[in-house]
């Protein structure tokens, strides 16, 4: 997990672990500078969704703890800054306005990706649920369209993110690059990942496949 910071747990954790059965004693694992690391490659330890839920039941991931789980490893969300907070609401103001009812618009919340992967990308279009998503967290079937913006997370977002996101099924991925001023637009899915790539920049225009009427001037997204 390059570029991303894996949740770190002392050593009273790790034994709390144990104890609950998370880590059986035939498990061949160590803890090894805050990390669980596998023995057999030194690789993090992979941890389930359900494994995920345990922890926080547990009291082992704090209430207050800003983590993800991606392909297995539960990960640090970065600090939001003003400007990545700003183009969150950005998004959300002009989404609003031609939303119309036709999607539900979902921010920091959290998808469930596959068995060893929940995400909570900066914001999501979702199909619109009877109970708005009360008893179960969307999964990639629900979303219209799935938003990251990205300045300190650019790499990882890319290069880790995206992979899972397109194996998983997400159709539409935005990538909003803070850095370089652009809009990276991910749709047709296919084995190794998305093959309609395209970069947008002031001047260009962008509208989810789904909603083609839905269009956004890219310059406002990219406005500091």
């Amino acid at each position: 997990m390059e570029n991303l910071a894996l949740h770190l747990f002392n050593l009273k954790e790790y034994y709390r672990m144990a104890e609950i059965g998370m880590l059986p004693e035939n498990a061949s694992v160590e803890l090894l500078n805050c990390q669980i690391l596998d023995k057999s490659d030194g690789k993090p330890h992979r941890f389930s969704i359900k494994d995920y839920y345990r922890l926080a039941e547990e009291g082992v991931l704090r209430p207050d703890a800003r983590v993800e789980l991606l392909d297995g490893s539960i990960i640090d969300m970065s600090p939001i800054g003003p400007l990545h907070a700003g183009s969150v609401r950005r998004l959300i103001r002009l989404f609003n306005d031609s939303s119309k009812d036709r999607w539900l618009l979902s921010v920091h919340n959290p998808v469930h990706l596959d068995d060893h992967s929940e995400l909570q990308p900066d914001l999501m279009l979702l199909r619109p649920f009877a109970d708005d998503y009360c008893s179960r967290h969307p999964v990639p079937e629900d979303v219209f369209l799935l938003v990251e913006v990205s300045d300190s997370t650019l790499d990882s977002d890319r290069d880790l993110k995206l992979p899972v996101y397109a194996r998983t099924g997400i159709v539409e991925v935005w990538i909003v690059d803070l850095n370089n001023g652009a809009l990276e637009v991910y749709r047709e899915l296919h084995l190794t990942g998305y093959t309609n790539i395209r970069i947008l920049h002031d001047g260009d225009f962008a509208a989810p496949a789904s909603f083609p009427d839905a269009v956004i001037e890219v310059s406002k997204l990219l406005r500091h």
